[in-house]
C-alpha cells in the first residue's frame, strides 16, 4: 500500500477488504491541501482504482483537525497564473476529487476538529461523513474574496438545498457538528471517542446494503432543492447584508448557484471554476488573501519576539479610567491577575464597571456565565496604594495623556517594582525615549499603546525607545499576545505608526475643508471608498480635543509635511466648545443620539467664517476621485516613510497596523498594498499631479526609485 509524507494507506481491521486513508501532513502542524497533498492523492487513487480487492474506504486524520483547508500561502503564486492556467489548476484538483467520489466501493470520512474549505470539499467527495461532536465544518472562501473551487458549492447545495448552502457559503462561518448533521451534511455527530467506530459501522451498513451509498452519490450530483417560490430577487433580499459591492464574491456565488441549481453536475462544476477564476483576478481577493498571510506572519513575528521575554504572572495598570479598566479587563479575561491602581475611588469604580460591562457582553453572546464573570472580576484587584506593586511583573501606565504627569507617575512607580519588572506607558503620542529620560532603568521601559475600546480593538503598538532592552520589548509583546492582542513592534517616533500615518489623512481633510469642500461630502466619498466612517465622523468619535492634541504633536514632529497654512477647522470647533460625541457637538450634532446624527449648524458656521477670512475665496470644482487622491496620497506616503525609515520591520506590519488600528478598508489591503494595486507608475503620476500642494504631496526619492525599478511591496 501507499505511504507518503502526507497520505498513508493501511488495511482496515474489522472490514475485509477495507482500507484506511490516513491524513497526516509530516511537514505541517495541521493537515492542509497543498501540491504535495494533491500529488500523493493522485498516487493513492491510482492504487485504489487498480487494486480489485478493496471493498471500502475510511478517510481519517491523525491530527487534531481533519483538514483546515487549502494552503493559502500558495495563492499569491496562483494569482500570477494566466486565467487558462488557473482553470487548469482547478480542473486538475477537481478531477482528483471526482475520482475519489467515483471509486467502485463505498467511502466514509471520519471528521474530527475542523474541516474547512478544501477540507470540507474533500470530505464531501466521500459517500458519507461522520462528525465528532466537537468538529466544525465550513466553506469560508468568501472571507478571502474567493469561492469554493473544488466542488464545494455544487455538492453542498445539492446535498442540503440551495438556501441552506448559501447560508453556509456566504455566511462563511463554521457550522457545529450537530447542526451539520441536522442539515444533512453528515450522517451523524458522535462523541469523538466513538468517531472511528461509528464511521466503521456506517461502512459496514453500506457493504451490507442497509445504507445505499450510490443513492448518496446521486444526491450530490442531482439538481439542488429549491423552495417552490424561490427567485433570485428573494435570495438577494435574504442575503442583502452580505452583498457588499466592495466584496464581489458573495453576490457572484449567489447568482451562479441560483443559475446552475438545476444544471447537470459537470456544467455546474465548470461554472464554479469560472467564478473562482474570475474572483482570483480581483484586487479584493489579492488583498484579502494578502491580509490572511500578513496576519500569520505578524503572529509568527510576535511569537519570535516573545521568546526573549519574561513571563508575566501578574500585571498592573496605573489609571483606572475607561482605558485602564479596559486593559485590566483584557488581562483578567485572558487569565492573568492584574492590579488596578488609581488615586480616586470613583475612578476605580469606573474601571471596574468598564470591565463588568465588557463581561456582560460576553454573557449576552453566550461565551460566559455569571460564575465566569465573578471569577474574572476576582482577578482584578482594585487599589488606592502601591503596596502590592512589588509583585507585579509588568506595569501599564495609563494615566492622562500629559508628558509631565506620566513622567512623574512612572518615576514614582519604578522605585516600587522588583528588579526584573517591566514598566510600560500606554501613550498614543508621547515619546517613549523622552519619558525614559526620567527613569533609573530606561532599559526596562517601553511603550504599550492600546486602542480604545480595548476589548474590541486587536492592535497593540509596542514602542521601542532608544534605550529599551530587547527583553523589555519582548516581555511586552508576550503580555500582549497572552491578552489575545496583535502586537506590532514600532520604533519610537512622533505618532508611532498608526497616528503618524493617520494625521496626514486628517491634514488633507483640513485642506479640503479650506478649499470649500463640504465635510459631509468628504465623508460620503471616503465611506464609499470603503472606510467605516468618513474623516469628520471619525474625528467626532475620537474626540476633537484628542484630535487637536495629537495633531499638534505631529506638527511639531514633522513641521514641513504636517504643518498647517491655516488654522485647522477641528481646532476652531474645539475653541467653540465642541468635543464631538463626548458632548454631542462636533462636525455633526448628536443631540438626538449617536445613531441620529445631523450636520451641525455650529460646524457649518465655523467653516463659513474660516472661508470668509480668505480674501477673494472661490471654491474650485473637484471630483470624487480627486477627493480620494487628496485624502489617500498623504496617508500612503507616510506609510511608506514608516517602512523606509525602519519604524516598523516590514510592509506587512505597516498594513496590518492600519487594518487593525484604523479600520483601513480590508478589501484594499492596507496603504502599501493600495499602492501596489494602483500600480507603482500610476501612483507616482497621481502624486506628481498634486505636487504643487506642498511637501505632503511629494514623492519621496526612495519611493520614486522603487517605482522606477517596478519593485512592489508584496
Amino acid at each position: 500500500m501507499f505511504s507518503g509524507n502526507v497520505l498513508h494507506l493501511k488495511a482496515l481491521s474489522g472490514i475485509e477488504g477495507g482500507v484506511e486513508l490516513l491524513l497526516d501532513h509530516q511537514a505541517s502542524s495541521v493537515n492542509k491541501i497543498d501540491d504535495l497533498f494533491l500529488h500523493e492523492l493522485e498516487l493513492v487513487l491510482n492504487w485504489l482504482e487498480e487494486e480489485s480487492s478493496v471493498r471500502a474506504l475510511l478517510i481519517s486524520s491523525a491530527k487534531s483537525a481533519f483538514v483546515v483547508g487549502a494552503d493559502i500561502f500558495s495563492f499569491p503564486a496562483l494569482f500570477k497564473l494566466t486565467p487558462e492556467q488557473q482553470l487548469e489548476w482547478l480542473e486538475r484538483t477537481n478531477a482528483l476529487f471526482n475520482r475519489l467520489e467515483a471509486l467502485p466501493f463505498p467511502s466514509v470520512a471520519a471528521v474530527n476538529g475542523l474541516a474547512l474549505g478544501g477540507g470540507l470539499e474533500l470530505a464531501l467527495a466521500a459517500d458519507e461523513r461522520v462528525l465528532a461532536t466537537t468538529a466544525k465544518v465550513g466553506l469560508p472562501e468568501t472571507t478571502l474574496g474567493l469561492c469554493p473551487g473544488w466542488g464545494g458549492t455544487v455538492r453542498l447545495s445539492r446535498l442540503i438545498g440551495l438556501t441552506p448552502a448559501l447560508e453556509i457559503i456566504i455566511g462563511a462561518k463554521p457550522v457545529a457538528a450537530a447542526k451539520a448533521a441536522q442539515l444533512g451534511i453528515a450522517a451523524a455527530a458522535v462523541d469523538e471517542s466513538a468517531l472511528r467506530d461509528s464511521a466503521l459501522a456506517l461502512l459496514q451498513q453500506m457493504l451490507g446494503g442497509a445504507v445505499d451509498h450510490q443513492q448518496r452519490r446521486c444526491a450530490k450530483q442531482g439538481p439542488a432543492a429549491l423552495e417552490a417560490d424561490c427567485s433570485l430577487e428573494q435570495l438577494e433580499q435574504q442575503f442583502a447584508r452580505q452583498l457588499n459591492p466592495h466584496y464581489p464574491a458573495p453576490r457572484l456565488v449567489l447568482e451562479t448557484l441560483f443559475e446552475h441549481a438545476q444544471s447537470p453536475f459537470v456544467q455546474a462544476l465548470d461554472a464554479e471554476h469560472r467564478v473562482f477564476q474570475s474572483l482570483a483576478s480581483t484586487d479584493t481577493a489579492r488583498s484579502l488573501v494578502g491580509l490572511f498571510i500578513n496576519e500569520q506572519q505578524l503572529k509568527q513575528s510576535a511569537k519570535r519576539y516573545a521568546q526573549e521575554g519574561l513571563p508575566v504572572r501578574k500585571g498592573a495598570v496605573l489609571g483606572a479610567g475607561i482605558m485602564g479598566g479596559g486593559i485590566a479587563y483584557q488581562s483578567a479575561v485572558t487569565g492573568t491577575p492584574v492590579l488596578l491602581k488609581d488615586i480616586r475611588q470613583e475612578a476605580l469604580e469606573l474601571g471596574l464597571s468598564t470591565a463588568s460591562r465588557a463581561l456582560d457582553k460576553l454573557i449576552e453572546k453566550g461565551r460566559l456565565d455569571q460564575s465566569g464573570k465573578s471569577d474574572c472580576l476576582g482577578l482584578i484587584e482594585p487599589t488606592l496604594s502601591f503596596d502590592a506593586f512589588a509583585g507585579a511583573d509588568l506595569v501599564v501606565e495609563a494615566v492622562v495623556e500629559n508628558e509631565g504627569i506620566k513622567a512623574s507617575v512612572l518615576k514614582e512607580t519604578e522605585a516600587l517594582l522588583h528588579p526584573q519588572a517591566i514598566l510600560t506607558s500606554n501613550t498614543s503620542t508621547i515619546s517613549i525615549t523622552a519619558l525614559a529620560s526620567q527613569l533609573q532603568h530606561p532599559e526596562r521601559f517601553c511603550g504599550m499603546h492600546f486602542f480604545n475600546p480595548v476589548p474590541q480593538m486587536p492592535l497593540v503598538e509596542v514602542i521601542r525607545g532608544e534605550q529599551s532592552s530587547a527583553q523589555a520589548v519582548a516581555t511586552a509583546v508576550g503580555y500582549a499576545l497572552t491578552m489575545g492582542k496583535s502586537p506590532i513592534v514600532v520604533n519610537d517616533c512622533p505618532g508611532f505608526l498608526v497616528n503618524r500615518v493617520l494625521f496626514p489623512y486628517f491634514n488633507a481633510f483640513n485642506r479640503l475643508l479650506h478649499a470649500g469642500v463640504e465635510f459631509q461630502r468628504i465623508d460620503r466619498v471616503m465611506e464609499a471608498f470603503g472606510w467605516p466612517m468618513g474623516p469628520a465622523y471619525l474625528a467626532d468619535v475620537v474626540g476633537l480635543d484628542t484630535m487637536v492634541h495629537a495633531d499638534q504633536v505631529l506638527q511639531r514632529g514633522y513641521p514641513q509635511r504636517m504643518g498647517h497654512a491655516e488654522q485647522p477647522i477641528i481646532e476652531c470647533l474645539l475653541q467653540q466648545g465642541a468635543l464631538g460625541q463626548k458632548n454631542g457637538q462636533g462636525f455633526y450634532d448628536y443631540s438626538q443620539g449617536a445613531r441620529n446624527k445631523v450636520v451641525s449648524a455650529q460646524a457649518q458656521a465655523v467653516i463659513a467664517a474660516q472661508l470668509g477670512q480668505q480674501p477673494g475665496f472661490e471654491p474650485q470644482p473637484i471630483s470624487d476621485q480627486q477627493i480620494i487622491d487628496r485624502m489617500m496620497i498623504p496617508m500612503c506616503l507616510e506609510a511608506f516613510l514608516c517602512l523606509d525609515e525602519g519604524i516598523v520591520g516590514s510592509a506587512a506590519e505597516v498594513d496590518m497596523g492600519l487594518i487593525l488600528g484604523l479600520g483601513f478598508p480590508k478589501f484594499r489591503g492596507g496603504a502599501l498594498r493600495y499602492i501596489d494595486h494602483c500600480g507603482l507608475d500610476a501612483f507616482a503620476q497621481r502624486v506628481d499631479a498634486l505636487a504643487e500642494l506642498g511637501p505632503l504631496y511629494q514623492l519621496p526619492p526612495t519611493l520614486r526609485e522603487r517605482c522606477q525599478r517596478g519593485q512592489s511591496f508584496f
